[in-house]
């Protein structure tokens, strides 16, 4: 194990981490929400290492911490105001106590000076069905993701232009067929490659335990399961309810929970249909599973190099994807992911928009890119002339390759 620092690309965006005093001007409850395991607790141990001043740190994932709050109304806000040497307030997964949150806004509103308050979430279904107060207008909100290759190396595609700061490293870089098979959970970086199928193992596991079953979110467990495995197997594809209601043996609204389930805790990711098109195209949303190596394990496959070799273009495409989408969702308002189909069969995987430009995105396993493989891009960019400029295929070429004025084949450790 190494318990070496990596620097997240979320950094940037919360800019307390460069100046921890600063962050006492903003006034801004600070919510911090992502899976399980995606290095939040990471996170917030590095933000009380920097931040300076005393800090209270609640964890709530430890039963014995969570009762004491549950069984006590008002007791947060007892030890807030009986300790003036606090500066800062931790509380990791909030979910499991959503009532602590009116203490924390009644603390706040008594001095928005006073305190920092840094809280972290992994469920926002729990927050939700307990019509948890979320401090509006109180609140700055940010999304942790796993691992993106942008915290690996520069990337072509939605770049990010921070630095390290020169206490912390940036994520060693890895190889493809790693990353496809094991994806990039943050743990999996502190160990050894013959533990991390034991790691997904039991990530699933826990999530299925913890989140689901123990949470009551659904009634139903058998069939959840089996809407698990499914959603997994066609993670990336156009979701097609009827047809997998019928292999779950649900109705299709009680398939639809399931799938807003995989949202809330961020363990998906829905991609809707790209909105602006001047073309009839199908609207039905692609879903993603947050992260490869979790998909590939809830598949129920044999985990071994062999999946790699089952259908390895459907895995590289839903890896960039995913790639793409975590990129989205850091760089923030204005910025998404779509995809783009006709009624006559031309199809764009992934349509990056921003607030400048809309990027379409052509994702291939091959290494020798042509443009016939490039040509529904062509089409995209034909009948979005003003919106989309610019096109690139995804592959694996060893160099760039400018296929046409418009469009340039770029490796995937490049993207």
């Amino acid at each position: 194990m190494n318990d070496e620092y990596f620097h997240r690309t979320i950094e940037k965006k919360m800019p307390f981490f460069a100046s921890p005093e600063a962050s006492k001007s903003r006034k801004k409850v600070i919510l911090l929400f992502g899976a399980r395991q995606t290095g939040k607790s990471t996170l917030l141990k590095r933000w009380m290492a920097i931040s300076g001043g005393k800090t209270k740190y609640l964890n709530l994932q430890n039963r014995e911490e969570r009762r004491r709050y549950e069984a006590d109304e008002g007791l947060l806000v007892r030890e807030l105001e009986a300790d003036q040497d606090l500066r800062n307030v931790v509380i990791d997964e909030i979910q499991k106590v959503p009532s602590l949150l009116e203490d924390v806004q009644h603390v706040y509103d008594s001095n928005p000076n006073a305190l920092q308050f840094f809280i972290t979430g992994s469920s926002a279904r729990q927050l939700k069905r307990g019509s948890a107060n979320l401090l509006p207008g109180r609140v700055h909100t940010y999304h942790l993701s796993p691992v993106i290759q942008a915290e690996q190396r520069r990337v072509e595609i939605l770049p990010f232009s921070d630095e390290p700061p020169s206490d912390c490293k940036i994520f060693p870089q890895r190889r493809l067929e790693d990353m496809l098979l094991y994806g990039s959970l943050p743990g999996l970086f502190h160990e050894t490659s013959d533990s991390w199928a034991q790691t997904l193992a039991s990530y699933v596991d826990l999530y299925i335990e913890n989140e689901i079953r123990q949470e009551s979110i659904v009634h139903d467990m058998g069939a959840f399961l089996r809407f698990l495995r499914l959603a997994a197997l066609e993670s990336g594809q156009s979701v097609n309810y009827t047809k997998l209601s019928s292999e779950v043996g649900v109705a299709p609204n009680t398939l639809r929970n399931f799938y807003q389930v995989l949202e809330d805790s961020y363990l998906g990711a829905r991609v809707n249909a790209f909105g602006r098109s001047r073309k009839r195209v199908l609207t039905a949303p692609r879903f993603l599973i947050f992260d490869i190596g979790v998909r590939n394990m809830l598949t129920g496959l044999p985990f071994n190099e062999a999946l790699l070799q089952l259908d390895p273009g459907h895995l590289f495409e839903q890896w960039v994807m995913t790639e793409l989408y975590h990129r989205c969702r850091y760089h923030g308002n204005g910025f998404r992911l779509s995809t783009w189909k006709t009624a006559t069969g031309a199809e764009v995987d992934a349509v990056v928009e921003t607030p400048q430009d809309i990027i379409p995105v052509e994702i291939k396993w091959t290494k020798s890119p042509s443009i016939q493989d490039a040509r529904h891009i062509r089409t995209f960019l034909e009948l979005h002339r003003g919106m989309a400029k610019h096109g690139y295929l995804v592959c694996r070429c060893p160099n760039r390759q400018k296929l046409d004025d418009q469009i340039t084949a770029i490796p995937w450790n490049e993207f």
